[in-house]
């Protein structure tokens, strides 16, 4: 008798491995590799000689329009989509638990089914009274949205077939199971089975589908990273627990621009979508203090402006304290090194603390100056001007690289009152009416100008 197939999986990124090891050779991650049944028994060699038909091939020029977009209405959540929801996407959406995923895509089908769109939303995490309760919370009892409790993978594609809506809300993708698979719900193999059905028969009959993940410890979607490759869309939902603020970042998007947000609120009746970030995110900084500086940044297709404040403090420890919040912890030691080496600024037997205004996260490198205009204005306990804006990227030798978007980083500071910016000399910038333009060379030059030390 033959011994069965098995297959060792990583956890972590989804690689198949032929034996077990420790470590996946993939992604690097220590044991990750599990033991499963292969989803099929087929020949271990090729497909054999049976030949299969061909398939139509076109060129590359076409005249076909591009796809119908369904608008919710929500101008934040469009946004992010790239303009509206097209027909037969997949949508994966994520973030830590109790943020908002299921308030927000509960608004998201009830402005679907508003605005004339078949909206389904299937719940395999609560009952069904459990989102009508939300529903009636939020003022969205009224809503033409149909409302399903199952987690059974082949109930779920039976009843979206008979239905035929032109949105499906999966919440969430871990909690359904095929009867095919031999595993427990959000494991590897019914995790990408899953995700494989559902994407499937999105393309097959043109209904857009909404995946809700789970998220790791890491901040990132749990389950195998192939699921982020099935789907066309991958959104984040960020935000810190104290701050009423919730940012919808796409990290993947084969419809529009990745890596663009949508800001919303969290507030008693729900989510409401902020329509002027850069005000909301200055509204309480007040009066200039020492260690606060605002950074002129680029998110997706629009500018916003952020506050970055920093702390610096005697320590008593044996290794000062790095507390880094809203920004790459790895971006700002390089930039207190660079202050050390090149602008002879030490920060030895000093704490730093640093925080982005509410909760908003700054991936850009362009918020280098502003991190560096922070520290220094908190090490000297010298206030920056409170109408000046700084952006720019800090090269390890010191020296201040120009960053793109220039101009609409200058219109938008100009519309929230700012008349002063400081950004690297090499900066291309048109005249900006109403805006005072200094530029600096280098990270030495810019610590003398303004901190008068160098």
């Amino acid at each position: 008798m033959a011994k069965p197939i098995t297959a060792f999986t990583c956890t972590a990124c989804g690689a198949s491995h032929r034996k077990w090891s420790g470590r996946c050779e993939a992604c690097g991650a220590w044991n990750t590799i599990i033991e499963e049944a292969p989803l099929s028994q087929g020949p271990g060699r090729g497909l054999g000689t049976l030949k299969g038909k061909a398939i139509p091939l076109s060129g590359l020029a076409t005249q076909e329009a591009p796809p119908p977009r369904a608008q919710s209405r929500i101008a934040e959540f469009d946004r992010v989509l790239g303009g509206g929801l097209v027909p037969g996407s997949a949508i994966l959406v994520g973030g830590d638990p109790g943020i908002g995923k299921s308030t927000l895509l509960l608004q998201a089908a009830a402005a679907f089914a508003r605005a004339g769109q078949q909206a389904v939303y299937i719940s395999g995490e609560e009952a069904s009274a459990q989102v009508r309760m939300r529903a009636q919370r939020l003022g969205l009892g009224d809503a033409p949205v149909q409302l399903g409790a199952e987690t059974a993978l082949r109930d779920i594609l039976t009843t979206l077939d008979a239905e035929r809506p032109d949105v499906a809300i999966i919440d969430s993708i871990q909690t359904l199971w095929s009867d095919q698979i031999e595993a427990a719900p959000g494991s590897v193999a019914q995790v990408r089975a899953s995700a494989h059905e559902l994407v499937t028969f999105a393309k097959r009959r043109g209904t857009a589908i909404i995946l809700v993940g789970h998220v790791t410890k890491e901040g990132q979607i749990a389950g195998p990273r192939v699921v982020e490759h099935m789907v066309d869309t991958v959104l984040y939902f960020e935000g810190e627990r104290g701050h009423q603020f919730r940012i919808l970042r796409a990290h993947k998007n084969r419809f529009g621009p990745a890596d663009e947000i949508g800001v919303f609120e969290m507030t008693g009746g729900g989510l409401s979508e902020v329509t002027n970030p850069s005000a909301l995110f200055l509204s309480e900084r007040g009066q200039p203090h020492a260690g606060s500086a605002v950074f002129a940044g680029i998110e997706g297709t629009r500018p916003v402006l952020t506050e970055v404040q920093a702390l610096v403090a005697p320590s008593t420890l044996a290794s000062p304290r790095r507390t880094v919040v809203g920004l790459d912890s790895g971006r700002v030691s390089t930039i207190l090194a660079v202050l050390e080496a090149r602008c002879a600024v030490p920060f030895a037997g000093l704490d730093v603390f640093l925080n982005v205004a509410g909760g908003m996260r700054v991936h850009e490198p362009a918020a280098d100056l502003a991190i560096a205009a922070a520290l220094l204005s908190a090490r000297e306990d010298v206030a920056l001007p409170a109408d000046t804006v700084l952006f720019g990227e800090i090269s390890l030798s010191g020296a201040l690289r120009p960053v793109s978007q220039a101009e609409n980083r200058l219109k938008e500071a100009t519309k929230l009152g700012f008349s002063r910016a400081i950004l690297p000399a090499a900066t291309k910038v048109e005249g900006v009416s109403g805006m005072r333009v200094d530029r600096v060379s280098d990270l030495t030059s810019f610590v003398g100008e303004t901190f008068g030390a160098g």
